[in-house]
């Protein structure tokens, strides 16, 4: 009986610890972005003289002629929103058609979305711009500095995981739901919107926010389809902005980087019930 209280201690000081490890680089920045230049590069990790400060801050971050903070939280959220619902529904059309679909084909073309999890970025992102640069000779659209490429960049690099968890839930969907539905006159469309849609909810809401916060957050998509001081600009490239190269003001970067984080972070608060659910549903079933 000791030994197990002795454990449980333990266990309670480890997660602790971690919370801790975790959480330090989180409030080191709430603590910076409250302080003015000076008092960054004097006492980065003192505790700020006036907490008012960050207010300060923001109003001069919104204040910048060099960068348009507001429209560029405006572009990354047409970006991501677009990119989510189109990934969500996509990949969870793609993956009921693959589990349905009782063929060799349906299983090779699951493998191809798999290996696209394997692949590195890296080494796909530059003929990723000469294949956009192509299309535009091609076709004549543009799709380097537009909403419509960079969304599409988006919605092929999170299809595969997306189509990997989704494929894995419906397999345990029975398919006598899906029979009587038909019996009942519903199409093939009305099939997948009405019964299997709701039914993937929480593992659709788990693949929306973790997508969510790494479409929001992203740096080098945007760079490599974007470019800096483009008419569209996401986030992460107007944080770099505030870098110089010969001045870094770190009291402005960290006060726009608490800004950027803060939606992802309510996000994730409000819908964490949404994703443990999701992910012990997948993984009992």
């Amino acid at each position: 009986m000791k030994s197990k209280i002795l454990k449980l201690r333990l266990l309670e000081a480890l997660g602790a610890l971690l919370l801790l490890l975790f959480a330090t680089p989180f409030l080191v920045v709430i603590i910076n972005s409250s302080k003015n230049a000076i008092e960054v590069k004097e006492f980065p990790l003192g505790i700020p003289e006036n907490w008012f400060q960050l207010f300060t801050n923001i109003a001069e971050v919104f204040g910048r002629d060099n960068i348009d903070y507001i429209g560029s939280f405006f572009n990354s959220f047409i970006i991501t929103t677009v990119s989510l619902v189109a990934i969500g529904i996509f990949s969870a059309m793609a993956a009921w058609v693959l589990v349905r679909t009782k063929k060799n084909y349906s299983f090779i073309i699951f493998m191809i979305f798999l290996s696209g999890m394997v692949l590195p970025f890296q080494v796909v992102m530059l003929p990723l711009v000469r294949l956009m640069q192509s299309l535009k000779d091609i076709t004549g659209i543009s799709f380097l500095d537009t909403y419509h490429g960079i969304i599409l960049a988006y919605i092929g690099f999170g299809a595969p995981l997306s189509v990997f968890l989704f494929h894995g839930f419906i397999k345990s969907i029975p398919m006598d739901i899906e029979e009587a539905a038909i019996i009942d006159g519903c199409t093939k469309a009305q099939v997948f919107f009405k019964i299997i849609l709701p039914i993937l909810k929480p593992i659709f809401v788990t693949l929306l926010v973790l997508n969510g916060m790494w479409i929001w957050n992203d740096y080098l998509l945007p760079i490599l389809v974007l470019g800096t001081g483009g008419d569209i600009q996401t986030l992460p490239l107007t944080v770099s902005m505030l870098a110089g190269n010969y001045n870094k003001e770190w009291s402005l970067i960290l006060t726009s980087v608490l800004m950027a984080a803060a939606p992802v972070v309510i996000l994730f608060l409000f819908a964490q019930k949404h994703i443990i659910k999701g992910m012990t549903s997948g993984a009992i079933k």
